[in-house]
């Protein structure tokens, strides 16, 4: 018995399969370098190493409405925190656990606490002056108008910027290092949202001894 060739009809379709076939290979392989990937969170909690150049002299407001210098800080350590008092979670948290670990280190008198906001057009004096009060503890709550924020965020390395929550509304993407100071006002360290407790207890210790 002779074997038969396939129907041409039928090599046609096994052709125009195999090309479709490859046509979508080419497609797919498009679209994974095309399709933009997931992108890297910006800067905040992930910000890099904080340079010793960082700080310098302000004058912001404080919460009874007065100009507040820099100048009220010298001759004592400090710890500065940069945030807004409509955030839910990382602002207090830290805040919380700064005033917990200076209780540790010493007194309440031996480091100041500066929270200066990074959102002016919803925290005014008054508001930062509550939130400040929230802690049960001495922290100078500091505000001021856009132009000061944007120069003080500037000086001390700070990034901020508004970003849309889909449960929050809208929420700002910031710096969340704690920096802080010696007597003289120069940047000694730092402590991050993810440092343990001791490691930043130490270095508070070290601060004011």
């Amino acid at each position: 018995m002779t074997e038969q060739a396939p129907p041409k009809h039928n090599l046609k379709r096994v052709r125009l399969l195999l090309w479709l076939l490859v046509g979508l290979a080419v497609i797919a392989t498009a679209a994974l370098w095309l399709i933009p990937r997931e992108q890297a969170p910006a800067p905040e909690a992930a910000a890099g190493p904080v340079k010793a150049s960082l700080g310098g002299p302000f004058t912001l407001v404080g919460s009874d409405g007065r100009p507040f210098s820099s100048q009220a800080l010298a001759g004592k350590p400090y710890a500065i925190y940069f945030g807004f008092t409509r955030c839910g979670d990382v602002c207090p948290t830290t805040l919380s656990r700064l005033v917990k670990l200076r209780r540790q280190a010493a007194s309440d008198q031996a480091l100041h606490i500066v929270f200066i906001t990074i959102d002016p057009a919803h925290d005014g004096p008054k508001e930062v002056g509550q939130y400040a009060s929230l802690f049960n503890a001495p922290i100078i709550g500091l505000t001021g108008n856009q132009s000061q924020i944007d120069q003080v965020k500037k000086q001390y390395g700070i990034y901020a910027q508004p970003s849309a929550h889909p449960m929050a509304g809208n929420e700002m993407m910031h710096t969340a290092t704690v920096l802080m100071f010696d007597r003289r006002g120069k940047l000694a360290d730092t402590i991050s949202a993810v440092s343990p407790d001791s490691e930043a207890l130490a270095k508070i210790r070290k601060l004011v001894a």
